[in-house]
């Protein structure tokens, strides 16, 4: 078996050390070192020393079952792409509904096994895509994954490479494909070897969680390769359909070719290869259309990106909240030009921000766009997190997911909103090392001034935090929840029977003073009022014929009800 590892900070040795043996490595240039050594020598894991220096894992392991700081161990590709459900073609974007999904609070077990088990539930409620938050090893057994430090192995805590194999082969063989958030823009603290071996950090530019990756500095080929065959080993060798980019804002790269571009194109290069399709979905508030243009028009040929700017129009104008980045949002005049033209900033002055922010969404279609109405971080980055099924009524949550699906753009789900979970997504770790723990903590703490959230904010350290944020999928059996999620499938099914729009021209029509609100799709007219009084709505004109509302016993000629959604349909 051939060890290679790119140590280009070693000056004189390598070791590959296992049990009571060391094997030097032979410089192989570039900063790479390589060896020959048989499998069964390293049963018990392995790790490298650099210049007699202490033994630490690879930082291209496969599998630390032990831990970030335990032995590193090799993981049999060929097992795990034996797996794959052969045959198997994801839905196109452009009739895409996916449900974002952590496995370590999706089901009772908090495994590939228990979220294995749940797959039937999510092909009736009728998404076409699942996007798992990040797997990659990080400290202790429970967090959101997003301090991860080898890239390369899928968390323990969670279950074995083969079974997380098996789990995205599952998926296929239902019909679902499966997205990975992969986290490219920083790496965790704790267990964080990479610096040892090579400059894979740069201290020329800052990131909230630390110093920047260096993608363009001295060395950074080999840094944006490691990058490249990381996205590579998710989609080839796990068979994930696609990626969701954390934070690329945070990703500095100032060569003449971005990372993203080159990441771009070296999944295009696999989905060619393979005969396959691949998609990047870029985690993004910049308002930015360069992430999804074509390289040949100046972009970088990312397949879609989120847009907050959905979310926070919906928000403020189902909530009234005006805290924090909400002060820059209006409500029902920003959400109509939201879901008319994508982005509501397009240039103009951001309060938030204090500056400028985004412009226009020139040759954007509605497909590279996501939309939500809650995520992991809209929920979780509140202080208690708090759903909207806690600041909503059921009817004003009907509305929200009328809004959201039936939206022209691709609408993404989080875990439980299908049938108003109310328990809540608070952020929880594991640190294992006490003072990280304490900067979390504080840190949690002073994130929320700027909310004005006064309330005591859960210890993320508490196993109590984790414990409170998984789904209880008893609440299915009590009738709000059912009659919710019923609202849902419906909402989808009705998504799916609609032609997808091909730019951004949606009609809407709103008036922000009377509450309400209406968007045509096809033969399709989504009617919300946003009073908590009834309300009279002049529908457009045309011949409607009331296919559902979002309160019982409503009629064409029934006055409209408090928070209440119709959708009309229309003869073509």
């Amino acid at each position: 078996m051939k060890f290679s590892v790119w140590a280009p900070l070693a000056s004189s040795k390598v070791e590959l050390v296992c049990a009571d043996q060391r094997l030097p490595l032979a410089p192989d240039g570039n900063g790479y070192w390589q060896a020959e050594w048989a499998p069964a020598g390293i049963a018990g894991g392995y790790r490298f020393s650099l210049d007699g220096g202490p033994a630490i894992p690879d930082p291209r392991s496969r599998w630390q079952p032990e831990g970030v700081h335990g032995p590193s161990f090799v993981v049999d590709e060929a097992a795990l792409k034996a797996t794959h459900a052969r045959g198997f073609r994801q839905k196109p974007l452009t009739h895409a509904v996916i449900y974002e999904l952590h496995i370590g609070t999706f089901s009772p077990e908090g495994t590939y096994a228990g979220a294995r088990q749940k797959l039937p539930h999510l092909v009736e409620l009728g998404v076409t895509h699942i996007e798992l938050m990040p797997l990659a090893t990080f400290p202790g057994k429970q967090g959101w994954g997003y301090d991860g430090v080898f890239l390369f192995a899928p968390h323990p805590a969670y279950g074995t490479p083969l079974e997380l194999a098996r789990f995205v082969a599952a998926c296929h063989q239902c019909g679902l494909a499966v997205l990975l958030d992969a986290v490219y823009n920083h790496l965790g603290p704790d267990g964080n070897y990479l610096s040892h071996y090579a400059p894979y950090f740069t201290d020329r530019v800052k990131t909230a969680w630390g110093d920047a990756i260096n993608y363009d500095g001295a060395n950074s080929d080999g840094v944006r390769e490691f990058v490249l065959d990381n996205a590579r080993m998710w989609l080839e060798v796990y068979g994930f359909d696609g990626l969701r980019l954390d934070a690329v804002g945070a990703i500095y790269s100032f060569e003449a070719v971005h990372l993203l571009e080159e990441l771009a194109g070296a999944v295009q290069k696999l989905a060619a290869a393979s005969g396959r399709t691949l998609v990047l979905i870029a985690e993004s508030d910049l308002n930015d259309p360069r992430l999804i243009r074509p390289p040949a028009n100046g972009g970088f040929g990312l397949s879609a990106h989120w847009m907050d700017d959905f979310h926070h129009s919906l928000h403020q104008a189902m909530t009234g909240e005006r805290a924090g980045y909400y002060v820059d949002f209006n409500g029902i005049d920003d959400l109509a030009r939201a879901l008319r033209e994508g982005y509501v900033y397009q240039g103009q002055y951001s309060q938030h921000r204090q500056r400028r922010h985004g412009r226009e969404p020139r040759d954007v279609r509605p497909e590279q766009l996501v939309v939500h109405s809650q995520n992991h971080d809209q929920i979780g980055n509140r202080a208690r997190g708090e759903r909207l099924s806690v600041l909503l009524n059921p009817t004003q949550l009907k509305s929200v997911a009328a809004l959201t699906i039936l939206s022209p753009f691709v609408p993404l789900l989080f875990q439980g909103e299908e049938w108003g979970a109310t328990t809540p997504f608070l952020y929880f770790t594991d640190h294992q090392d006490p003072e990280l723990a304490k900067m979390v903590e504080q840190g949690r703490r002073k994130e929320f001034e700027t909310f004005g959230w006064a309330q005591e904010v859960p210890n993320p350290q508490s196993p109590q935090t984790f414990a409170d944020s998984r789904l209880d999928w008893d609440e299915l059996t009590v009738p709000v929840h059912q009659d919710l999620l019923l609202w849902y499938r419906k909402m989808i099914g009705l998504r799916g029977c609609l032609e997808p729009p091909q730019s951004l021209s949606l009609q809407v029509s709103c008036d922000a003073a009377a509450l309400w609100l209406w968007f045509i799709r096809g033969t399709v007219c989504v009617a919300v009022n946003f009073s908590a009084r009834p309300n009279a709505i002049a529908l457009p004109p045309g011949d409607w014929q009331l296919l559902l509302s979002s309160v019982s016993g409503a009629s064409l000629a029934s006055p409209w009800a408090a928070h209440e959604t119709r959708i009309y349909t229309r003869q073509p």
